[in-house]
């Protein structure tokens, strides 16, 4: 029986499908639309990539440019941050100047900082170089996004056409690891940004043959105060998030304070350009629908619980278990592999169950594989972690899949760059925040156990107490048994977080499956 979620998700696709959408003009063949999305899949492989990649290169890095534990969260996050916070922003221009024309500039862009950030000799070098990165990072994924949105009409070939899409998420997450490792066997850390060029070259080549080109018919002006807005909700907002994980202390509120005030101002200036009859950047009549807000959220919390996973798993495995780079990608390759594949099963089997009812399946595996690492894991167990991580990425796979395909259905295809950009807002922000708050949790529970020799200090001592890697590192400058007391120190106190963030973990996930469940199980008509 098709269930009332079922009916409204239908009816906002039909709404798609017959809506005579004057930006996309005549329909392309099948054959030239899947040679299209094929063009497509390259820059959302290389950010998929780029997001897993990093995690392995941190143990070498660490060894070779000594970050402090915030600067190392700042090379993993600020990407992240940046994209997030101009995601929403890039979306609008693309829909203004042509959403082919901002995806061709990105990744020229992104293609010729990679090359800079590889060659970067110490920690602040490699923050600006990841910051422009997201800049120019921001402005390949929402393009890519709405371009499937309007070039599938069709509602089965879009939820497809999604489907591979999001497993190229998967893919480029499993892809990581493999090519990581193998560069990492026999090359510099700075190699793993490299990746970027082979991967974006066959985009600009196709695209401008293969990809057509389109835009909101009747764009607004580009709004810089909202512009700034964003920027200035996201950044104070995950920076008081690693303050408050770091030294903690109200000194951490203020820039959480900002962030939220930032935000609330954004809100209210869209509102009122809405009000006033001006174009938003952002419309916020979007968030009325509740499979769309919903989906977002879902979206966020999966992304939180891999992001967060991957972070914890990739150090542990090399640094904690004394695994290869290659070998760590190898053990790993099995979770991110169910991600693939529980991505693409969901296609057929959301034509006999709703949407909802998927989404909250993949929100409760989730939470189940926190809890296997918060009952088995918490002393380092390799089995249960990398269950745990398997059954995550299973989870994972079938969340992200559902969400973003509710989230396009639920609006016209001229706004699928504003709705395109919001998804992958929601991604970002569940990728910064993953790293964010599990990662410092991770560090600080670390900071607090680490026993550091008193023979130790200067440089090699702050190391050693904020980094597992800064730990290995100076165990070098001390006689055989100190060292081996450190590394065993360093290694224990790492994985004594484990407990907490698998904890924090399953919480998060029941809420999100709970909320779903209670918030689509009954909606309006549409």
């Amino acid at each position: 029986m098709t269930t009332s979620v079922t009916k409204r998700v239908r009816f906002a696709e039909s709404e798609a499908v017959f809506r005579p959408d004057p930006v996309r003009g005549k329909q392309q063949g099948a054959g030239r639309r899947w040679l299209a999305l094929g063009a497509l899949m390259f820059p959302v492989l290389l950010i998929a990539v780029d997001n897993t990649v990093l995690s392995f290169a941190v143990p070498s890095l660490s060894l070779a440019l000594k970050p402090s534990g915030n600067e190392l969260l700042w090379i993993i996050d600020v990407y992240a941050l940046v994209l997030a916070g101009l995601l929403v922003p890039m979306g609008s221009i693309g829909d203004r100047i042509g959403r082919r024309k901002l995806l061709l500039i990105g990744a020229t862009g992104f293609a010729l900082v990679s090359v800079l950030a590889s060659f970067a000799t110490n920690a602040g070098q490699l923050i600006g170089a990841r910051a422009l990165l997201g800049v120019f990072g921001a402005m390949l994924m929402p393009a890519t996004l709405s371009l499937i949105r309007n070039i599938f009409t069709d509602a089965t070939e879009r939820r497809t056409a999604i489907a591979v899409w999001a497993a190229g998420f998967s893919g480029g997450a499993a892809l990581g690891p493999l090519a990581g490792g193998l560069l990492l066997e026999h090359f510099e850390w700075g190699a793993v940004f490299l990746l970027a060029v082979p991967m974006l070259l066959p985009l600009l080549i196709l695209a401008p043959i293969v990809v057509p080109e389109s835009k909101d018919p009747k764009p607004g002006p580009v709004d810089h105060a909202s512009i700034l807005l964003v920027m200035g909700a996201m950044v104070p907002f995950v920076y008081g998030i690693k303050e408050f994980a770091h030294d903690g202390g109200l000194a951490a509120l203020l820039p959480l304070a900002v962030g939220l005030v930032s935000g609330a101002l954004f809100v209210r200036r869209q509102l009122r350009r809405q009000r006033s009859g001006t174009a938003p950047m952002l419309d916020m009549s979007l968030f009325r629908h509740k499979a769309f807000s919903v989906s977002l959220a879902a979206n966020l919390l999966s992304i939180f619980s891999l992001v967060g996973f991957i972070y914890f798993m990739s150090q542990h495995l090399q640094l904690v278990a004394g695994r290869t780079p290659l070998e760590a990608g190898m053990l790993m390759l099995p979770g991110m592999a169910l991600t693939i594949v529980a991505g693409l099963l969901t296609v057929p089997v959301v034509r006999r169950i709703s949407p909802a009812h998927v989404v909250t399946a993949g929100l409760l595996l989730n939470m189940s594989g926190y809890a296997v690492v918060l009952l088995f894991g918490q002393g380092g167990e390799l089995w249960a972690l990398l269950l745990g991580f398997a059954i995550v990425g299973s989870g994972v796979g079938a969340a992200e899949t559902i969400s973003n395909d509710l989230i396009l259905a639920s609006v016209p295809a001229p706004q699928a760059g504003a709705a395109s950009a919001i998804s992958e807002t929601a991604y970002e922000v569940g990728s910064v925040l993953g790293t964010a708050v599990l990662g410092s949790i991770l560090t600080a529970a670390y900071r607090g156990h680490v026993e550091v020799p008193e023979t130790l200090a200067g440089d090699a001592a702050r190391q050693a107490s904020e980094t597992l890697g800064g730990a290995i590192d100076a165990a070098r400058l001390l006689p055989a048994e100190q060292a081996e007391a450190l590394l065993e120190s360093a290694r224990h106190a790492f994985d004594s977080g484990v407990g907490m963030t698998a904890a924090i973990g399953m919480v998060l996930m029941l809420a999100a499956a709970v909320m779903v469940a209670v918030v689509l199980r009954k909606p309006k008509a549409a």
